[in-house]
């Protein structure tokens, strides 16, 4: 087993612990569904409400943002490594993507929800934003600013880069996201327009004959 492979396991593990802790841990993202009551309702409205204002920042489109600003085009970063899914959950992979930003960059949530954790995993500052589908994105190195269970829309700003990850060659974001316990490619979560490199060209029309 890897060190990365190890750190992932870490992490998954202490983001599917149910208790709150003093880091700053909240429950699970159905579990407060699951109990009803208006506490669940008011929680629910606020993230309805949160998801009803498009990203006005820089990288975002409509409800969706990239997590850190980049100099590619719409704000696009440089994705320094991509998401190799492991074969199995204890095999070596690559458990998200990797964007490039510098020490201190401000980290803004990538889709509305609200926050699901906020502490630190192993030493590494970890921000988790649950999704209302019942997805989950995670952020890391990243002290959050925000309290756990606000409610954030595209592009609000959730923390800042805080120190550096071992599988990364220099200042990175690892941006990760999950569905119950198996990771998924975040890049999924962008529209086609976000995910260019390049912008749109319209090309000629052929000369009618």
């Amino acid at each position: 087993m890897t060190f990365t492979t190890m750190w992932f396991t870490v992490l998954a593990a202490t983001l599917l612990a149910a208790a709150p802790t003093a880091g700053g841990a909240g429950p699970a993202p159905g579990a407060t569904a699951a109990r009803g009551g208006a506490g669940s309702a008011t929680a629910a409205a606020a993230v309805a409400a949160a998801a009803t204002g498009p990203g006005t920042a820089p990288g975002c489109a409509g409800t969706r943002c990239w997590p850190v600003a980049g100099p590619g085009a719409r704000g696009r970063p440089l994705v320094l490594r991509a998401f190799d899914p492991p074969p199995a959950p204890w095999a070596a992979g690559h458990r998200g993507v990797d964007l490039r930003a510098g020490p201190g960059a401000v980290v803004r949530a990538a889709a509305p929800g609200r926050v699901y954790f906020s502490g630190e995993v192993g030493g590494v500052p970890v921000v988790v934003v649950a999704l209302p589908d019942g997805l989950r994105t995670t952020y890391e190195p990243v002290r959050g600013t925000l309290p756990v269970g606000a409610a954030v829309r595209a592009g609000d700003r959730l923390g800042t880069l805080s120190g550096g990850l071992p599988h990364c060659p220099g200042p990175c974001l690892h941006w990760g996201l999950l569905n119950g316990d198996v990771y998924l490619d975040p890049l999924t979560l962008l529209p086609p327009s976000l995910r260019r490199s390049e912008p749109s060209r319209l090309l000629p029309l052929p000369a009618r004959e």
